[in-house]
């Protein structure tokens, strides 16, 4: 297992991408990229829970930490994925501190959760390595709440305040569509929304993160006090790098033609 908690609660600044081809080889590629994490997208993605098994395994021998963003706050999605091995996992449309709590206790095992225990399984090295698992799971899994509507932000603090809840994670896509201003990330209701979430977070002592919509807003982000950042997704680097090449061709067909 490859652990990025601590790092993250030092609010290090960690890199990442999205990967939601549901391909084991772009995970690969991405995880020998230079991002310090790889998200294996399950919310909106192309791949199921057979592809995550094969993107978790490519990204098992290169640098990045593989964290899976499940579907929905839902314990059973949990003990699959974790399973698995996923090293954290992002939990969509997190709006209540109650929500808040059954993300993290289905992360746990008990006493302090409700995560079913197992032995035979990836994470543990299918047996022999459940008694390093079993002791290190509750303090070395990665929980990420995304904030993503206008009653998150209602609840910042209180969701915040919740012990394991690790990452607060604007997803400005849908954020900006619940506050009635699509995609207009320079909004002042869009600006004022992310001062917010890393108030709530460094009132709590958790990390603030989001998916930045270009590479210009990265630095701006960083000096906002976001520390946990992603950009762009295997598809989307997919679509721009095949788009560019076919429009080099048209270009070049234009010219011939002229």
């Amino acid at each position: 297992m490859k652990w990025i908690r601590e790092r993250a609660l030092k609010k290090e600044f960690l890199t990442g991408t999205f990967l939601n081809l549901g391909s084991s080889l772009t995970a690969e590629i991405a995880g020998n990229a230079g991002f310090d994490w790889v998200l294996i997208d399950l919310e909106h993605g192309a791949g199921n829970r057979n592809e995550l098994l094969l993107q978790l395994q490519a990204i098992e021998s290169t640098p990045a930490v593989p964290i899976v963003r499940i579907a929905w706050n839902d314990p059973v999605i949990f003990k699959q994925v974790l399973d698995l091995g996923a090293s954290g996992i992002m939990v969509p449309y997190v709006q209540t501190s109650e929500e808040a709590r059954k993300a993290v206790a289905a992360m746990r095992y008990p006493p302090d959760g409700i995560r079913g225990v197992a032995v035979m399984n990836r994470a543990c090295g299918f047996g022999p390595g459940f008694d390093d698992y079993f002791r290190a799971a509750g303090s070395k899994l990665l929980t990420i709440l995304q904030i993503e509507s206008p009653t998150a932000l209602e609840n910042l603090d209180e969701i915040a305040a919740v012990d394991g809840a690790d990452v607060l994670f604007v997803g400005p896509m849908d954020l900006s569509v619940g506050l009635g201003i699509p995609q207009q990330w320079e909004h002042p209701l869009m600006r004022s929304a992310l001062a917010r979430v890393v108030s709530a977070c460094q009132k709590a002592g958790k990390v603030a993160g989001m998916i930045v919509m270009s590479e210009s807003q990265i630095e701006t982000a960083l000096a906002n006090g976001f520390s946990m950042l992603s950009f762009s997704s295997d598809g989307a680097m997919v679509v721009k790098g095949m788009r560019s090449l076919a429009g080099a061709f048209a270009r070049q067909r234009k010219a011939v033609s002229a």
